[in-house]
Protein backbone atom coordinates (compact mmCIF):
# COMPACT_ATOMS: atom_id res chain seq x y z
CA UNK A 1 0.00 0.00 0.00
CA UNK A 2 1.63 3.21 -0.79
CA UNK A 3 2.48 5.92 1.69
CA UNK A 4 0.26 9.02 1.92
CA UNK A 5 2.19 11.66 0.40
CA UNK A 6 3.05 14.07 2.93
CA UNK A 7 2.38 17.72 2.74
CA UNK A 8 5.07 20.68 3.03
CA UNK A 9 5.11 22.64 5.30
CA UNK A 10 3.87 26.20 4.73
CA UNK A 11 6.80 28.74 4.02
CA UNK A 12 6.62 31.43 6.88
CA UNK A 13 7.14 34.53 4.45
CA UNK A 14 4.41 37.56 3.71
CA UNK A 15 3.36 37.70 0.39
CA UNK A 16 5.43 39.50 -1.97
CA UNK A 17 5.12 43.40 -1.71
CA UNK A 18 3.34 43.36 1.51
CA UNK A 19 4.84 43.70 4.98
CA UNK A 20 4.21 43.43 8.43
CA UNK A 21 4.16 45.85 10.94
CA UNK A 22 5.59 45.47 14.82
CA UNK A 23 4.57 47.55 18.24
CA UNK A 24 6.66 51.00 17.49
CA UNK A 25 5.41 51.01 14.01
CA UNK A 26 2.22 51.05 14.54
CA UNK A 27 1.71 52.63 17.71
CA UNK A 28 3.50 55.53 15.81
CA UNK A 29 1.00 55.45 13.22
CA UNK A 30 -1.80 55.53 15.23
CA UNK A 31 -0.44 58.78 17.04
CA UNK A 32 0.35 60.31 14.16
CA UNK A 33 -3.13 59.71 13.04
CA UNK A 34 -4.80 60.74 16.02
CA UNK A 35 -3.31 63.85 15.99
CA UNK A 36 -4.69 64.23 12.48
CA UNK A 37 -8.00 63.73 12.78
CA UNK A 38 -8.02 65.99 15.78
CA UNK A 39 -7.49 68.90 13.12
CA UNK A 40 -9.92 66.87 10.96
CA UNK A 41 -12.13 67.23 13.70
CA UNK A 42 -11.55 71.12 14.69
CA UNK A 43 -12.39 72.01 11.30
CA UNK A 44 -15.69 70.44 11.50
CA UNK A 45 -15.37 66.81 9.52
CA UNK A 46 -16.97 63.55 10.72
CA UNK A 47 -15.34 60.16 10.56
CA UNK A 48 -16.44 57.28 8.14
CA UNK A 49 -15.25 53.86 8.06
CA UNK A 50 -16.19 52.69 4.53
CA UNK A 51 -16.27 48.79 3.28
CA UNK A 52 -12.66 47.39 2.42
CA UNK A 53 -14.39 45.79 -0.65
CA UNK A 54 -16.15 47.52 -3.28
CA UNK A 55 -17.93 46.20 -6.32
CA UNK A 56 -15.45 46.64 -9.10
CA UNK A 57 -18.38 48.72 -10.74
CA UNK A 58 -18.23 50.71 -7.99
CA UNK A 59 -14.69 51.50 -8.03
CA UNK A 60 -14.86 51.91 -12.16
CA UNK A 61 -12.19 52.94 -14.29
CA UNK A 62 -10.48 55.86 -11.83
CA UNK A 63 -7.44 53.90 -10.66
CA UNK A 64 -4.22 56.03 -12.73
CA UNK A 65 -2.38 54.42 -15.33
CA UNK A 66 -4.89 51.27 -16.17
CA UNK A 67 -7.55 51.17 -19.18
CA UNK A 68 -9.91 48.34 -17.47
CA UNK A 69 -11.55 48.48 -13.59
CA UNK A 70 -9.99 45.16 -12.23
CA UNK A 71 -6.59 45.63 -13.32
CA UNK A 72 -4.39 47.00 -10.78
CA UNK A 73 -6.53 46.06 -8.04
CA UNK A 74 -7.39 42.31 -6.31
CA UNK A 75 -10.25 41.50 -7.31
CA UNK A 76 -11.91 38.18 -7.58
CA UNK A 77 -15.56 37.14 -8.62
CA UNK A 78 -18.65 36.43 -5.99
CA UNK A 79 -20.54 33.24 -5.56
CA UNK A 80 -23.37 35.17 -7.51
CA UNK A 81 -20.58 36.06 -10.63
CA UNK A 82 -20.21 39.94 -9.35
CA UNK A 83 -16.67 40.69 -9.10
CA UNK A 84 -15.74 42.35 -5.67
CA UNK A 85 -12.30 44.10 -5.46
CA UNK A 86 -10.29 45.84 -2.38
CA UNK A 87 -10.23 49.57 -2.53
CA UNK A 88 -7.31 51.09 -4.30
CA UNK A 89 -7.97 54.31 -2.75
CA UNK A 90 -10.61 56.19 -0.97
CA UNK A 91 -11.54 58.46 -2.80
CA UNK A 92 -14.10 55.64 -4.66
CA UNK A 93 -15.69 54.16 -1.87
CA UNK A 94 -16.94 57.80 -0.29
CA UNK A 95 -18.44 58.87 -4.39
CA UNK A 96 -20.25 55.36 -3.70
CA UNK A 97 -21.18 56.00 -0.18
CA UNK A 98 -22.67 59.40 -0.66
CA UNK A 99 -24.46 58.17 -4.11
CA UNK A 100 -26.02 55.73 -1.91
CA UNK A 101 -27.10 57.74 1.63
CA UNK A 102 -27.29 61.09 -0.16
CA UNK A 103 -30.85 61.53 0.68
CA UNK A 104 -29.64 60.77 5.01
CA UNK A 105 -26.42 62.67 4.68
CA UNK A 106 -26.40 66.95 5.20
CA UNK A 107 -24.96 68.76 1.91
CA UNK A 108 -22.05 69.46 1.89
CA UNK A 109 -20.91 66.54 3.70
CA UNK A 110 -18.05 66.85 5.10
CA UNK A 111 -15.82 63.55 5.70
CA UNK A 112 -12.40 62.02 6.66
CA UNK A 113 -11.10 58.30 6.54
CA UNK A 114 -7.98 56.70 7.20
CA UNK A 115 -6.81 53.31 6.52
CA UNK A 116 -5.34 50.64 4.30
CA UNK A 117 -5.44 50.70 0.58
CA UNK A 118 -4.71 47.80 -1.83
CA UNK A 119 -3.05 47.79 -5.25
CA UNK A 120 -2.13 45.13 -7.87
CA UNK A 121 1.33 46.87 -8.92
CA UNK A 122 4.87 45.82 -9.33
CA UNK A 123 5.94 46.20 -5.68
CA UNK A 124 9.63 47.96 -5.42
CA UNK A 125 11.95 49.73 -2.47
CA UNK A 126 9.82 51.49 -0.31
CA UNK A 127 6.35 50.34 -2.30
CA UNK A 128 4.08 47.92 -1.23
CA UNK A 129 0.43 46.81 -2.70
CA UNK A 130 -0.75 47.99 1.25
CA UNK A 131 -0.02 50.73 2.28
CA UNK A 132 -2.29 53.54 4.28
CA UNK A 133 -4.22 56.60 3.07
CA UNK A 134 -5.35 59.68 5.38
CA UNK A 135 -7.78 61.80 3.64
CA UNK A 136 -10.74 64.61 3.84
CA UNK A 137 -13.24 65.27 1.66
CA UNK A 138 -15.85 67.83 1.15
CA UNK A 139 -18.89 66.47 -1.00
CA UNK A 140 -21.59 68.78 -2.74
CA UNK A 141 -19.62 72.44 -2.39
CA UNK A 142 -19.17 73.69 -5.76
CA UNK A 143 -17.53 76.98 -4.17
CA UNK A 144 -13.42 76.96 -4.46
CA UNK A 145 -13.50 78.51 -1.06
CA UNK A 146 -13.89 74.61 0.25
CA UNK A 147 -10.87 74.29 -1.89
CA UNK A 148 -8.97 76.95 0.11
CA UNK A 149 -10.39 75.63 3.20
CA UNK A 150 -8.75 72.12 2.42
CA UNK A 151 -5.26 73.66 1.62
CA UNK A 152 -5.57 75.72 4.93
CA UNK A 153 -6.29 72.26 7.05
CA UNK A 154 -3.51 70.49 5.28
CA UNK A 155 -1.15 73.18 5.85
CA UNK A 156 -2.08 73.10 10.15
CA UNK A 157 -1.71 69.32 9.77
CA UNK A 158 1.43 68.98 8.37
CA UNK A 159 2.55 71.75 11.43
CA UNK A 160 0.15 69.67 14.38
CA UNK A 161 2.10 66.49 13.33
CA UNK A 162 5.26 67.78 14.01
CA UNK A 163 6.44 69.43 10.78
CA UNK A 164 7.63 73.56 11.35
CA UNK A 165 6.89 76.24 9.20
CA UNK A 166 9.47 76.40 6.37
CA UNK A 167 10.17 72.87 5.65
CA UNK A 168 7.35 72.20 4.03
CA UNK A 169 5.74 74.28 0.75
CA UNK A 170 1.64 73.62 -0.57
CA UNK A 171 1.78 74.50 -4.13
CA UNK A 172 -2.02 75.05 -5.90
CA UNK A 173 -2.95 74.57 -9.43
CA UNK A 174 -5.76 74.17 -11.67
CA UNK A 175 -6.81 71.57 -14.31
CA UNK A 176 -8.86 74.25 -16.27
CA UNK A 177 -5.74 76.35 -16.69
CA UNK A 178 -4.25 73.56 -18.21
CA UNK A 179 -6.93 72.68 -20.13
CA UNK A 180 -7.11 76.30 -21.74
CA UNK A 181 -3.44 75.37 -22.80
CA UNK A 182 -4.26 72.07 -24.41
CA UNK A 183 -7.34 74.23 -26.24
CA UNK A 184 -4.68 76.10 -27.38
CA UNK A 185 -2.29 73.47 -28.31
CA UNK A 186 -5.28 71.86 -30.44
CA UNK A 187 -6.53 74.78 -31.95
CA UNK A 188 -2.94 74.88 -33.75
CA UNK A 189 -3.43 70.96 -34.98
CA UNK A 190 -6.80 72.32 -36.21
CA UNK A 191 -5.08 75.91 -38.18
CA UNK A 192 -2.78 73.42 -39.83
CA UNK A 193 -4.90 70.10 -40.46
CA UNK A 194 -6.16 69.94 -43.94
CA UNK A 195 -9.23 67.24 -42.93
CA UNK A 196 -11.02 66.07 -40.55
CA UNK A 197 -8.86 62.88 -40.04
CA UNK A 198 -5.62 64.35 -40.38
CA UNK A 199 -6.85 66.20 -37.27
CA UNK A 200 -8.07 63.35 -35.33
CA UNK A 201 -4.36 61.45 -36.19
CA UNK A 202 -2.68 64.40 -34.60
CA UNK A 203 -4.96 65.30 -31.73
CA UNK A 204 -6.78 62.59 -28.92
CA UNK A 205 -6.84 62.01 -25.93
CA UNK A 206 -3.77 60.23 -25.96
CA UNK A 207 -2.08 63.08 -27.06
CA UNK A 208 -3.58 65.05 -24.03
CA UNK A 209 -2.32 62.76 -21.75
CA UNK A 210 1.47 62.73 -23.54
CA UNK A 211 0.95 66.41 -22.51
CA UNK A 212 0.16 65.90 -19.31
CA UNK A 213 3.04 62.90 -18.54
CA UNK A 214 5.39 65.09 -19.70
CA UNK A 215 4.51 68.13 -18.22
CA UNK A 216 4.72 66.58 -15.01
CA UNK A 217 8.49 66.10 -15.74
CA UNK A 218 9.52 69.87 -15.39
CA UNK A 219 10.80 69.86 -12.01
CA UNK A 220 13.31 66.66 -13.21
CA UNK A 221 14.32 67.83 -16.67
CA UNK A 222 13.61 71.38 -17.08
CA UNK A 223 12.16 74.08 -19.62
CA UNK A 224 14.98 72.54 -22.26
CA UNK A 225 14.07 68.55 -21.45
CA UNK A 226 10.32 69.07 -21.69
CA UNK A 227 10.71 71.38 -25.21
CA UNK A 228 12.22 67.85 -26.33
CA UNK A 229 10.41 65.73 -25.03
CA UNK A 230 7.01 67.40 -26.14
CA UNK A 231 8.63 67.75 -29.65
CA UNK A 232 10.78 64.85 -31.05
CA UNK A 233 12.21 63.73 -27.85
CA UNK A 234 15.51 63.70 -25.58
CA UNK A 235 18.39 61.39 -24.73
CA UNK A 236 18.53 60.46 -21.08
CA UNK A 237 21.84 60.46 -18.96
CA UNK A 238 22.53 56.79 -19.90
CA UNK A 239 22.37 57.85 -23.63
CA UNK A 240 19.07 55.82 -24.39
CA UNK A 241 16.48 57.81 -26.87
CA UNK A 242 13.49 58.46 -25.39
CA UNK A 243 10.68 59.48 -28.12
CA UNK A 244 8.52 62.69 -27.68
CA UNK A 245 5.28 63.95 -28.29
CA UNK A 246 5.91 65.13 -31.42
CA UNK A 247 4.30 68.90 -31.36
CA UNK A 248 5.41 71.38 -33.51
CA UNK A 249 7.79 74.21 -31.82
CA UNK A 250 4.43 76.61 -32.24
CA UNK A 251 2.65 73.91 -30.22
CA UNK A 252 5.04 73.53 -27.58
CA UNK A 253 5.21 77.36 -26.66
CA UNK A 254 1.97 77.74 -24.69
CA UNK A 255 2.97 74.68 -22.32
CA UNK A 256 5.96 76.33 -21.53
CA UNK A 257 4.87 79.44 -20.85
CA UNK A 258 2.31 78.07 -18.67
CA UNK A 259 4.81 75.96 -17.04
CA UNK A 260 7.10 79.08 -16.48
CA UNK A 261 4.48 81.59 -15.42
CA UNK A 262 5.38 81.27 -11.41
CA UNK A 263 6.49 84.45 -10.81
CA UNK A 264 7.79 85.90 -7.59
CA UNK A 265 4.30 86.80 -6.08
CA UNK A 266 1.02 85.27 -6.24
CA UNK A 267 0.09 88.55 -8.27
CA UNK A 268 2.75 88.37 -10.91
CA UNK A 269 2.09 84.34 -11.48
CA UNK A 270 -1.58 85.15 -11.96
CA UNK A 271 -1.16 87.58 -14.62
CA UNK A 272 1.62 85.22 -16.25
CA UNK A 273 -1.08 82.93 -16.45
CA UNK A 274 -3.86 84.92 -17.65
CA UNK A 275 -1.32 85.87 -20.54
CA UNK A 276 -0.11 82.00 -21.28
CA UNK A 277 -4.39 80.98 -21.57
CA UNK A 278 -4.92 84.02 -23.35
CA UNK A 279 -8.84 83.90 -25.10
CA UNK A 280 -9.31 80.52 -23.65
CA UNK A 281 -12.86 80.73 -21.63
CA UNK A 282 -12.06 77.74 -19.61
CA UNK A 283 -8.52 78.79 -19.21
CA UNK A 284 -9.65 82.39 -17.89
CA UNK A 285 -12.15 80.45 -15.87
CA UNK A 286 -9.54 78.15 -13.80
CA UNK A 287 -6.91 81.49 -13.14
CA UNK A 288 -10.46 83.36 -11.94
CA UNK A 289 -10.57 80.38 -9.29
CA UNK A 290 -6.96 80.18 -8.44
CA UNK A 291 -7.05 83.98 -7.68
CA UNK A 292 -10.09 83.45 -5.70
CA UNK A 293 -8.34 81.18 -3.21
CA UNK A 294 -5.38 82.82 -3.11
CA UNK A 295 -7.60 85.46 -1.74
CA UNK A 296 -9.34 83.38 0.86
CA UNK A 297 -5.74 82.07 2.13
CA UNK A 298 -4.21 85.32 2.37
CA UNK A 299 -7.41 86.48 3.99
CA UNK A 300 -6.91 84.01 6.67
CA UNK A 301 -3.17 84.47 6.74
CA UNK A 302 -2.20 81.94 4.87
CA UNK A 303 1.00 83.38 3.30
CA UNK A 304 3.84 82.18 0.68
CA UNK A 305 5.40 80.95 3.14
CA UNK A 306 2.84 78.09 3.32
CA UNK A 307 0.68 77.98 0.01
CA UNK A 308 1.86 79.31 -3.21
CA UNK A 309 -0.21 79.35 -6.52
CA UNK A 310 2.22 77.02 -8.74
CA UNK A 311 1.92 76.19 -12.23
CA UNK A 312 4.37 73.27 -12.31
CA UNK A 313 1.89 71.30 -9.89
CA UNK A 314 0.67 68.55 -12.59
CA UNK A 315 0.71 65.45 -11.16
CA UNK A 316 -2.90 63.52 -11.53
CA UNK A 317 -4.79 66.69 -13.30
CA UNK A 318 -6.05 63.90 -15.82
CA UNK A 319 -8.14 62.91 -12.64
CA UNK A 320 -9.43 65.83 -11.63
CA UNK A 321 -11.69 68.63 -13.19
CA UNK A 322 -10.40 71.68 -11.16
CA UNK A 323 -8.38 73.37 -8.49
CA UNK A 324 -5.87 70.44 -7.45
CA UNK A 325 -2.65 70.93 -4.98
CA UNK A 326 0.60 69.22 -3.52
CA UNK A 327 2.15 69.43 -0.28
CA UNK A 328 5.94 69.07 -0.73
CA UNK A 329 8.53 68.86 2.12
CA UNK A 330 11.45 70.70 1.50
CA UNK A 331 14.16 69.98 3.81
CA UNK A 332 17.15 67.72 2.58
CA UNK A 333 17.95 64.28 3.11
CA UNK A 334 20.09 61.61 2.11
CA UNK A 335 19.20 58.81 -0.46
CA UNK A 336 20.47 55.58 -0.54
CA UNK A 337 23.76 56.72 -1.97
CA UNK A 338 24.60 59.21 0.20
CA UNK A 339 23.84 62.13 -2.05
CA UNK A 340 21.33 64.95 -0.96
CA UNK A 341 17.92 65.68 -1.99
CA UNK A 342 14.75 67.20 -0.94
CA UNK A 343 12.04 64.99 0.56
CA UNK A 344 9.64 65.47 -1.71
CA UNK A 345 5.45 65.24 -1.90
CA UNK A 346 3.84 63.64 1.24
CA UNK A 347 -0.06 64.73 -0.21
CA UNK A 348 -1.95 65.56 -2.62
CA UNK A 349 -5.32 66.50 -3.96
CA UNK A 350 -7.94 68.18 -5.43
CA UNK A 351 -11.61 68.77 -7.22
CA UNK A 352 -13.24 65.95 -9.21
CA UNK A 353 -16.87 67.49 -9.73
CA UNK A 354 -17.32 64.03 -12.16
CA UNK A 355 -16.66 60.64 -9.78
CA UNK A 356 -20.22 60.45 -8.09
CA UNK A 357 -22.12 61.29 -11.18
CA UNK A 358 -21.13 57.54 -12.07
CA UNK A 359 -23.51 56.82 -9.88
CA UNK A 360 -26.64 59.14 -9.93
CA UNK A 361 -26.12 60.54 -13.57
CA UNK A 362 -25.96 64.15 -11.97
CA UNK A 363 -22.69 65.91 -11.41
CA UNK A 364 -21.61 66.70 -7.55
CA UNK A 365 -19.20 69.07 -7.03
CA UNK A 366 -16.00 67.71 -4.72
CA UNK A 367 -12.76 68.05 -3.41
CA UNK A 368 -10.50 66.63 -1.03
CA UNK A 369 -6.89 65.88 -0.25
CA UNK A 370 -5.01 62.34 0.16
CA UNK A 371 -2.32 62.06 2.93
CA UNK A 372 0.48 59.51 2.50
CA UNK A 373 0.88 58.18 5.49
CA UNK A 374 3.95 56.18 5.17
CA UNK A 375 5.69 58.96 3.70
CA UNK A 376 4.75 61.55 6.22
CA UNK A 377 6.11 58.71 9.10
CA UNK A 378 9.42 59.05 7.25
CA UNK A 379 9.24 62.75 7.35
CA UNK A 380 8.69 62.62 11.13
CA UNK A 381 11.63 60.32 11.79
CA UNK A 382 13.76 62.45 9.17
CA UNK A 383 13.05 65.17 11.53
CA UNK A 384 13.22 63.74 14.58
CA UNK A 385 10.27 64.06 15.93
CA UNK A 386 9.40 60.45 16.21
CA UNK A 387 11.13 57.25 17.30
CA UNK A 388 11.20 54.01 16.49
CA UNK A 389 12.53 52.68 19.41
CA UNK A 390 9.65 53.15 21.79
CA UNK A 391 9.67 52.44 25.46
CA UNK A 392 8.27 49.21 26.58
CA UNK A 393 6.29 48.34 29.48
CA UNK A 394 7.57 47.96 33.32
CA UNK A 395 8.49 44.67 33.78
CA UNK A 396 7.54 42.81 37.22
CA UNK A 397 10.03 39.79 37.53
CA UNK A 398 8.94 36.57 39.26
CA UNK A 399 11.44 35.33 41.70
CA UNK A 400 9.02 32.73 43.92
CA UNK A 401 6.12 30.83 40.95
CA UNK A 402 4.21 30.08 43.88
CA UNK A 403 3.87 34.37 44.80
CA UNK A 404 2.23 34.94 41.34
CA UNK A 405 -0.58 36.54 43.05
CA UNK A 406 1.63 39.36 44.82
CA UNK A 407 3.32 40.10 41.16
CA UNK A 408 0.12 40.26 39.54
CA UNK A 409 -1.30 42.39 42.57
CA UNK A 410 2.04 44.19 41.68
CA UNK A 411 1.21 44.89 38.21
CA UNK A 412 -2.71 45.58 38.56
CA UNK A 413 -1.55 48.76 40.87
CA UNK A 414 0.75 49.89 38.11
CA UNK A 415 -1.60 49.67 35.83
CA UNK A 416 -4.85 50.95 37.55
CA UNK A 417 -2.62 53.88 38.19
CA UNK A 418 -1.45 54.34 34.07
CA UNK A 419 1.37 53.08 34.14
CA UNK A 420 2.06 50.30 31.14
CA UNK A 421 3.04 46.96 32.73
CA UNK A 422 3.16 43.21 32.50
CA UNK A 423 4.38 40.38 34.91
CA UNK A 424 6.99 37.98 33.29
CA UNK A 425 4.92 35.23 32.12
CA UNK A 426 8.30 32.76 30.53
CA UNK A 427 9.74 30.63 32.86
CA UNK A 428 11.53 31.93 35.87
CA UNK A 429 14.16 29.75 37.11
CA UNK A 430 16.66 32.10 35.28
CA UNK A 431 16.91 35.58 36.74
CA UNK A 432 19.08 36.72 33.92
CA UNK A 433 16.49 35.70 31.13
CA UNK A 434 14.29 37.96 32.77
CA UNK A 435 16.26 41.12 32.11
CA UNK A 436 17.21 39.83 29.07
CA UNK A 437 13.70 39.92 28.32
CA UNK A 438 13.09 43.39 30.00
CA UNK A 439 16.08 44.88 27.19
CA UNK A 440 14.17 43.31 24.44
CA UNK A 441 10.97 44.61 24.99
CA UNK A 442 12.40 48.01 25.55
CA UNK A 443 11.20 48.07 29.29
CA UNK A 444 12.52 51.42 31.37
CA UNK A 445 11.82 49.71 34.61
CA UNK A 446 11.98 45.73 36.43
CA UNK A 447 10.28 45.85 39.49
CA UNK A 448 12.00 42.89 41.86
CA UNK A 449 10.99 41.28 45.35
CA UNK A 450 11.89 37.82 46.44
CA UNK A 451 11.42 36.41 49.99
CA UNK A 452 13.77 38.25 51.60
CA UNK A 453 11.92 41.69 50.30
CA UNK A 454 8.39 40.20 50.72
CA UNK A 455 9.76 38.98 54.47
CA UNK A 456 10.92 43.12 55.45
CA UNK A 457 7.93 44.42 53.19
CA UNK A 458 10.29 45.98 50.87
CA UNK A 459 10.93 45.76 47.03
CA UNK A 460 13.77 46.55 44.16
CA UNK A 461 13.49 48.73 41.77
CA UNK A 462 15.83 48.50 39.23
CA UNK A 463 15.83 51.91 36.89
CA UNK A 464 16.92 50.28 33.43
CA UNK A 465 17.81 53.18 31.33
CA UNK A 466 20.01 54.33 33.52
CA UNK A 467 21.53 51.35 34.39
CA UNK A 468 22.36 51.03 30.67
CA UNK A 469 24.19 53.88 30.32
CA UNK A 470 25.75 53.44 33.22
CA UNK A 471 27.03 49.85 32.06
CA UNK A 472 28.68 51.91 28.63
CA UNK A 473 31.34 53.30 30.67
CA UNK A 474 30.98 54.91 34.42
CA UNK A 475 33.35 54.62 37.02
CA UNK A 476 32.73 53.12 40.60
CA UNK A 477 32.26 56.77 41.60
CA UNK A 478 29.77 57.30 39.19
CA UNK A 479 28.31 54.35 40.33
CA UNK A 480 28.08 55.08 43.14
CA UNK A 481 26.50 58.80 42.91
CA UNK A 482 23.89 57.24 40.68
CA UNK A 483 22.57 53.68 41.64
CA UNK A 484 20.11 52.79 38.96
CA UNK A 485 18.80 50.28 42.05
CA UNK A 486 16.28 51.41 44.87
CA UNK A 487 15.22 49.65 47.83
CA UNK A 488 11.83 51.08 49.01
CA UNK A 489 9.02 50.25 50.42
CA UNK A 490 6.63 48.06 49.07
CA UNK A 491 3.71 50.99 49.32
CA UNK A 492 5.70 52.86 47.27
CA UNK A 493 5.69 51.18 44.07
CA UNK A 494 3.97 53.53 42.13
CA UNK A 495 5.32 56.22 43.35
CA UNK A 496 8.95 55.26 42.96
CA UNK A 497 8.02 53.73 39.21
CA UNK A 498 6.63 56.54 38.49
CA UNK A 499 9.64 59.05 39.29
CA UNK A 500 11.28 57.06 37.64
CA UNK A 501 9.38 56.96 34.46
CA UNK A 502 9.42 61.21 34.61
CA UNK A 503 12.70 61.60 35.04
CA UNK A 504 13.54 59.72 31.27
CA UNK A 505 9.93 61.06 29.78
Amino acid sequence: MAKDKKQPRPKAQTPKGFRDYFGPEVTERAEMLRQIAEVYHRYGFDALESSAVETVEALGKFLPDVDRPNEGVFAWQDEDDSWMALRYDLTAPLARVYAQHRNDLPLPYRRYAMGPVWRNEKPGPGRYRQFYQCDADTVGAASVAADAEICAMLSDTLEHVGIPRGDYIIRVNNRKVLNGILEIVGGFVAATSEDESKLAALWDAGTEDAILRTADKFDKVGESGVRELLGEGRRDSSGAFIEGVGLSSQQIEPVIAFLTSKGDTAEETLANLRTAVGESKIGTEGVDELAQIAGLLEAQGYGADRIVIDPSVVRGLGYYTGPVFEAELTFEILDEKGRKRQFGSVSGGGRYDDLVKRFTGQAVPATGVSIGVDRLLAALREKGRISSAAQGPVVVTVMDRDRMADYQAMVSELRQAGIRAEVYLGNPKNFGNQMKYADRRGSPVAVIEGGDEKDRGVIQIKDLILGAKLAEGASLEEWKERPSQYEVPRSELVAKVREILDLHS
